[in-house]
């Protein structure tokens, strides 16, 4: 019951719970992760290129929902990512470069 109800939190109430990764496309494969990472109760979400294989549109759908989860639900949500589309939205930014912090933006 608890995955039905953290799939639907994502936007996959109707994907069955019992299909494997592989079945899935890219986009429902990153937001059944980020739904696992809910299913911990923890309230900070770690995503490294979290639209890295992704086509724009579930990209958007992606960055949308941990957008929403820091809005509605109090994450801290901490991306990495080199698209600085992504970049802009967040509240804060830091630069790395040659391994060190370069600058907050």
């Amino acid at each position: 019951i608890k995955a039905k109800e953290l799939l639907s939190s994502v936007g996959l109430g109707d994907v069955d719970p019992r299909k494997l990764p592989a079945m899935l496309s890219g986009g429902q494969q990153q937001r059944v992760a980020i739904a696992r990472a809910l299913a911990s109760d923890a309230k900070v979400i770690l995503a490294d290129e979290p639209t890295g294989n992704l086509d724009t549109e579930n990209g958007k759908v992606v960055i949308d929902l941990l957008k929403k989860l820091v809005k509605d639900e109090n994450y801290c949500v901490i991306v990495v990512t080199h698209d600085l589309g992504i970049a802009a939205q967040a509240d804060v930014v830091y630069k790395m470069q040659d391994g060190r912090l370069a600058v907050e933006c």
